[in-house]
């Protein structure tokens, strides 16, 4: 591996993907995005009907297909309703931790097409004027944006063409330190993403082909559950490239690749989990294994759907996920050589 190389192409996709608003339901500009670098790599690239982009890379031998998948889009939120005095009540989309976002820059996007910012503020933002103003709740009872318009009342925000039902999307605050982090909203998991088509230019730069037919999967519907519904139905096996956890009895740290033996939703596969930790242990890959507690994949969305696969689960590791994320070079480098060896690329 050029690790010069690597992890400048590596870094300046994330960026690309990371400041490309994807919230669930609003994915089709990264999905153009991750498209253009496939195009731009030499793939062929396909979405289905729901929006799952999926690139082919051929294997050396035939009779056995795999897939890999991370995940495009993103927490996010919509317009409940629209305050008489003009500001804009919120819903979740996924499971942001709404008290980090009490002061997050926004954009609203209009379903025709046009874009305000905005800030997302507590109901009670002036500690001159309220009392509350370091106590009350910050939920979606409690939280509203603050448009960047001359608004005055309900009329004058549906004069701007802003209605209930429009994508509210706050800043990633997107940054790469000189010392190898990476930290921005959304990690989870278009830092994967990122690997994954960092991947695929190792591939085509040092002439490797993976040993079966690989289909890497970019779903777009993770963050609400039903991002893994509709995957291919001819894997046999699954790798889901998503994000690790860090912290509290976790052993993972952000500078090593995860691996996670079971999630909320139960075990993933014995055999291929095992097998990743040795290829791990064999070829110097840093690693941990792990339990998560509180987390979902694109897998078990799959195996409830019926899909007759095997899977497992990797990535790098992620402090504050959900949050104010971060990660290393690191452990993005290590994610990447992990699914290499599991692809048995020559």
């Amino acid at each position: 591996m050029d690790t010069q190389n690597c992890r400048a192409f590596l870094m300046d996709t994330a960026m690309r993907l990371l400041t490309t608003d994807s919230p669930s339901g609003y994915t089709e500009e990264v999905a153009r995005v991750v498209e253009g670098i496939a195009h731009e790599l030499g793939y062929c690239v396909s979405r289905n009907n729901k929006g799952n982009i999926t690139i082919d890379v051929p294997g050396r031998e035939s009779g056995k297909t795999v897939g890999l998948c991370a995940h495009v889009d993103t927490l996010g939120l919509m317009v409940r309703s629209i305050t008489g005095d003009g500001q804009l009540m919120l819903t979740r989309i996924g499971g942001p931790i709404l008290p980090t976002l009490d002061g997050e820059y926004c954009k609203i996007y209009t379903r025709d097409g046009r874009s305000y910012s905005g800030t997302v503020l507590s109901l009670s933002p002036a500690a001159h004027v309220f009392d509350d103003a370091a106590t009350r709740a910050r939920d979606e009872q409690n939280l509203a944006v603050r448009i960047d318009e001359v608004v005055r009342s309900r009329e004058d925000v549906e004069a701007l063409g802003i209605r209930a039902g429009d994508f509210v999307c706050f800043d990633p605050k997107t940054v790469v330190t000189d010392s190898g982090f990476l930290k921005s909203r959304f990690i989870d998991d278009k830092g994967s993403a990122a690997c994954m088509l960092t991947l695929l230019k190792l591939l085509r730069d040092q002439g490797l082909r993976p040993k079966c037919d690989t289909k890497l999967i970019f779903s777009v519907h993770e963050e609400v559950g039903h991002g893994g519904a509709t995957l291919p139905r001819d894997l046999s096996e699954l790798l889901i490239v998503d994000m690790g956890c860090v912290g509290l009895d976790l052993s993972c740290t952000e500078y090593q690749v995860s691996i996670c033996a079971k999630d909320g939703n139960g075990p993933y596969d014995y055999e291929m989990t095992s097998r990743l930790i040795e290829l791990s242990r064999a070829n110097g890959v840093d690693f941990a294994v792990d339990i998560y507690p509180h987390y979902g994949s694109d897998a078990g969305v799959a195996w409830h759907a019926g899909l007759d696969v095997r899977a497992a689960l990797i990535g790098p590791g992620v402090h504050a996920s959900h949050g104010m994320e971060r990660t290393h070079w690191e452990g993005m480098k290590n994610t990447i050589q992990l699914a290499a060896l599991y692809l048995e690329c020559e």
